[in-house]
């Protein structure tokens, strides 16, 4: 092949025609994963409101505290959740602080995807540099040291 017909060949276009684009999804379609997902949050945060996890023999007990008597950054998790159900934000903030961070925080983002859904955009994705990670990790580990500490005790649940 000459270097005339090599360009001539490389012209050509394909007689395939590409498929058309897929129709975009129902607005039903798009709002299920994240209605499901705020059904299956409400019906636990519903759960953890009408059983009291003060009262014992309710929920298992957090494992490391039993074995060792230090408090994890989950305990009071579920006192937490319990008063938050309740409306009661003082006593789940004196529970566990950072669980009510969380709770905030899944709220938005729960929001933001239930907004994105109706308006046809895409989920929203969290992604974050190795930086923000470890720095969530050492906010997580400050919590739980000075938690266990005698002038911390207020972070106890």
């Amino acid at each position: 092949m000459t270097g005339e017909n090599r360009r001539v060949d490389a012209s050509r276009t394909p007689d395939v025609v590409p498929p058309p684009p897929a129709p975009p999804a129902s607005r039903a379609r798009r709002l299920a994963a994240p209605a499901l997902t705020l059904a299956a949050a409400v019906s636990a945060f519903a759960y953890v409101g009408a059983v009291d996890p003060n009262e014992p023999g309710h929920y298992p007990v957090c494992p490391l505290f039993r074995l060792t008597g230090i408090l994890c950054p989950g305990c009071g998790g579920l006192r937490s959740a319990h008063a938050f159900a309740q409306g009661d934000l003082i006593t789940a903030f004196g529970a566990n602080a950072l669980a009510v961070a969380g709770y905030f925080a899944f709220a938005g983002f729960l929001a933001l995807w239930l907004v994105r859904a109706v308006r046809g955009g895409p989920a929203p994705r969290i992604v974050l540099r190795a930086p923000y990670w470890w720095a969530i990790g050492a906010v997580a580990l400050a919590f739980a040291v000075v938690r266990n500490l005698s002038f911390g005790s207020a972070l106890a649940p």
